[in-house]
């Protein structure tokens, strides 16, 4: 079995997942019943964390094959729209 490197596109393509979250919980489609909305403030900001350290990922040195996310020209208007969106929900409720 071969692991294949991790990628920015990759890398970013797996953390579109809190974007869904935070986008489907700010829009009121995210399934939160029976949740308290403490407990939804949460998990959206367990969500907005990972993003934030998704998009600081970069490589420590030379060595280090973490992909460089912070520095690449990928568009990541779609994660930064998130964050923004999940604080603003959080400050709001």
């Amino acid at each position: 079995m071969t692991i294949e490197p991790k990628t920015v596109s990759s890398v970013l393509t797996a953390a579109t997942d809190s974007v869904t979250l935070i986008n489907e919980v700010n829009a009121g489609s995210w399934n939160v019943e029976g949740m308290e909305q403490s407990e939804i403030n949460d998990m959206v900001q367990r969500n907005v964390d990972h993003l934030e350290i998704v998009l600081a990922y970069a490589p420590v040195d030379e060595d280090d094959d973490t992909p460089d996310v912070a520095g690449s020209s990928d568009d990541k208007t779609s994660y930064t729209d998130a964050i923004a969106t999940g604080q603003a929900y959080i400050e709001n409720n």
